[in-house]
């Protein structure tokens, strides 16, 4: 049988089969795929060959093979760990969900979210959300971060998850298609997906007063059929953004404003650090370039260490 892992709990896999059953599955030995070293070796969106067999009155289903993934979302699992962890895979639109404030997206982490979209040519979309709890100076702040990522040629939306503010817009660009919900927790992933289907009532949880971050409140990604035509992977939040599988020379080619000014560099192999008549330092100078889209690239560069986050979220 053939079937869609839509929901993953570690060591169980929820499957729906061509034919619309939905079967607890578990995997067949070790996956290996593709060199891959990851913590979860089959992710939600995956599709994969599964027999069933029936003990007494049990049906289990054993998955046997994993096909191949037109595209995942890869990040590292914990920072500094070796691991890899696969958000979800064969996705067809990527949404991150960024709040000001309640809790802070930093733009480090929607660097590293969005390079590694350009990795694994997925498209990206940013969605500016809470904006209905914004102050005046707050709302200035967050209509330049759009412009920014706009001028880049991203699609950014300001929404309002609580009070449907945009969200139409939203759905329109989620039907016929795989998209999946991203971002730290406590910034309205599952509240926008009771928005656009009230029906799911995924639960949602108060911002931690502490740190002023979110709670979890899913603990796995899931995959849900929308009433609309639509499919949504919903993942639980994350803190930081590790990037992985990119060599140091062809980081700079996933910041699409770099990739599109290269060719301009004295050197073909410029690294865009300490080179002359480097086209891309030269734009930085000129204001082309934001400068926090060039800090996360020369600390990508470093090893990623994701310094953004210190002092501000501590791994559990």
């Amino acid at each position: 049988m053939r079937g869609t892992v839509y929901k993953s709990t570690g060591s169980w896999y929820t499957v729906k089969s061509e034919q619309g059953d939905f079967y607890e599955c578990r995997i067949k030995g070790k996956f290996r795929i593709g060199g891959i070293k990851s913590t979860n070796p089959v992710a939600v969106g995956d599709h994969v060959g599964f027999d069933v067999e029936t003990k007494g009155d049990e049906t289990v289903g054993i998955i046997h093979t994993i096909e191949d993934r037109k595209n995942y979302i890869i990040r590292r699992s914990v920072n500094l760990s070796k691991q890899t962890h696969i958000i979800a895979a064969n996705i067809d639109t990527a949404f991150l969900l960024v709040t000001l404030t309640n809790p802070i997206t930093f733009t480090p982490f929607i660097d590293r979210f969005l390079i590694t979209a350009e990795a694994y040519d997925i498209e990206a979309i940013l969605l500016f959300n809470k904006i209905d709890t914004l102050s005046e100076e707050e709302m200035l702040e967050m209509k330049y971060l759009a412009s920014l990522y706009r001028s880049i040629g991203y699609h950014c939306i300001e929404i309002s998850a609580k009070t449907g503010h945009n969200i139409e817009k939203v759905k329109d660009l989620m039907e016929e298609k795989v998209s999946m919900f991203s971002g730290h927790s406590g910034t309205g992933k599952s509240t926008l997906a009771n928005a656009l289907e009230p029906g799911l009532e995924l639960k949602t949880a108060e911002i931690s007063d502490q740190h002023r971050q979110g709670q979890h409140t899913t603990t796995f990604a899931e995959m849900f059929d929308l009433s609309f035509n639509a499919q949504l992977i919903d993942t639980p939040g994350i803190r930081g953004f590790g990037v992985v599988e990119m060599e140091a020379e062809e980081i700079g080619d996933y910041f699409p404003e770099f990739f599109e000014r290269k060719q301009h560099c004295k050197f073909h192999n410029c690294m865009h650090v300490n080179e002359p008549k480097c086209a891309i330092k030269e734009a930085l100078e000129n204001n082309e370039i934001a400068w926090s889209r060039y800090k996360t690239y020369l600390q990508l560069l470093e090893g990623d260490d994701e310094p953004y986050r210190r002092d501000i979220y501590s791994e559990k």
